[in-house]
């Protein structure tokens, strides 16, 4: 018998995709098999998955905390923004088409069908599905055809928990206006709620929770006290990126404006003796950083302009004149080269852009999409490295003979002759101890942080702080059996 409920947000960004984690971590625990799935999702921060797909990011943490490997299934439709009205579709993986706002709206009722196939799937091998929501229910002008929320709960039969945001203010209206402005069918789906982020006495807040049982009529699930250890998981939403203050070593990061797969910084956030500076549009690159970290790119060719209309690219050129090191990843590996070519179009209007100019190499933009789990080694040391690709285009050059990673039997990256700019397409490979011990040391800086096993701590943390503030057991009994034929 496989149960399932979804977690649904009274507004965006309260906390959802923590929850989940936490408590597929919290049931795993238990003895449950654990599945976390996600009908929609919208997010340039995406992990590749062992069947050969993308997902986002926030899905491949929430199967770390079950104990599962990460797989297309648990997030059918991922929506990655190229522009601020179209983004790129991808479904059960892989790309299925690049859609205007508009457009995807007459596009998501034939969604649902492989959205459903994946969810039943998936609901074959667990125990127990915790989905998680988009956005809120409350945005009831997208209630026709949604998939994301209360649609997707009525076609798959599931209940819904409703979680507000207490940190931004005005919760008990969150929660009580999500039921009043719900159609009643969508609100007698809602069979509970929870309150996150709370700061301060969780006590002071009781006259509010009976307001909210009155008014509602749903039980309280509990007050989740704000968890401070949240910024050690990686995150998702580009909302969420943040500076972290560690040690002497400065990484400066550019924030690209269709920045991706910005998890590639959250080790080097961890590290101790590592103070990682996200700088905003409109600020110079610090003439005191060590390192420039140019990170990946939804869009090469707009966020290289992006980058040159803040002045970074004058900023880079002082900071490689100083002495400093550089290193561009995927989109900002790309952008460090002479040229960046498009001849059919894939970014945008066919071109031919000038790149910074700091490794002589070309990249050449071609439609196919590489994605790949990819184990490498480090060549300066001969550590192993574990990552993935997910990127268009091919990217060569004389530079990329001092290649400063081999990926089997083929060289990856690409270096200046003075060693200071490199680039490679290879993400998460600062999550590897041992290279990015190698990595910082070669710049004289150290490591001693276990990263895997740091985020494993912080996931039991969590799944524990749920555990002491949330009622999993009523959490557990508003849970519903999917209908067997959902798992044919």
């Amino acid at each position: 018998m496989t149960r399932a409920i979804m977690i649904q947000g009274a507004g965006s960004n309260v906390g959802k995709s923590m929850l989940v984690a936490g408590l597929a971590r919290a049931f795993a625990r238990r003895g449950l098999n654990v599945a976390p799935f996600k009908p929609q999702n919208m997010s340039n921060n995406a992990a590749v998955t062992v069947d050969g797909g993308e997902i986002g990011r926030a899905q491949a943490l929430q199967a770390r905390a079950a104990n599962r490997a990460p797989h297309t299934d648990m997030n059918p439709v991922l929506l990655k923004p190229e522009s601020d009205i179209g983004a790129q579709v991808i479904v059960q993986g892989h790309r299925f088409a690049t859609l205007r706002a508009r457009d995807y709206a007459k596009a998501k009722p034939q969604l649902l069908v492989p959205t459903l196939e994946s969810f039943h799937r998936l609901a074959a091998t667990a125990d127990l599905v915790l989905i998680e929501g988009a956005g809120s229910p409350a945005e009831i002008n997208l209630r026709a055809g949604d998939i994301a929320n209360m649609g997707f709960a009525e076609a798959a039969g599931v209940p819904v928990v409703l979680v507000g945001d207490i940190d931004r203010g005005g919760v008990i209206a969150q929660i009580v206006g999500t039921q009043a402005v719900l159609p009643p069918e969508d609100a007698t789906r809602i069979k509970g709620f929870a309150i996150n982020k709370f700061r301060g006495d969780v006590s002071l807040f009781d006259d509010g929770l009976r307001e909210i049982e009155t008014r509602t009529g749903w039980p309280s699930l509990g007050v989740v006290p704000w968890f401070t250890e949240a910024w050690r998981l990686p995150a998702e939403d580009v909302m969420d990126i943040a500076s972290t203050k560690g040690g002497t070593f400065k990484v400066a990061v550019p924030r690209l404006g269709r920045i991706a797969n910005f998890d590639d910084l959250d080790p080097l956030s961890s590290e101790p003796g590592v103070t990682v500076e996200i700088i905003a549009a409109g600020q110079p690159l610090p003439g005191d950083a060590n390192l420039v970290l140019i990170p990946g790119s939804k869009s090469t060719i707009a966020d290289l302009a992006h980058f040159r209309a803040q002045g970074w690219d004058i900023d880079l050129a002082a900071h490689i004149r100083r002495g400093g090191h550089v290193l561009g990843i995927c989109g900002g590996y790309q952008m460090l080269g002479q040229r960046i070519e498009d001849p059919d179009g894939i970014e945008g209007p066919p071109a031919s852009v000038p790149g910074l100019g700091h490794l002589d190499v070309v990249t050449v933009m071609k439609p196919e999409k590489r994605l790949a789990l990819t184990q490498a080694s480090y060549l300066e040391s001969g550590d192993r490295v574990e990552g993935y690709e997910i990127h268009l285009g091919e990217t060569t050059g004389p530079d990329c003979a001092r290649a400063w990673l081999r990926v089997g039997d083929r060289p990856e990256g690409a270096g200046s002759a003075n060693g200071r700019v490199r680039g490679a397409y290879l993400h998460g490979l600062f999550a590897s101890d041992q290279f990015r011990a190698s990595f910082l040391a070669g710049m004289g800086a150290s490591s001693d942080l276990r990263y895997g096993a740091d985020v494993e701590a912080t996931l039991d943390a969590l799944a524990t702080h749920l555990e002491q503030h949330m009622d999993l057991d009523l959490l557990l009994s508003l849970s519903a059996e999917i209908p067997a034929q959902s798992k044919s």
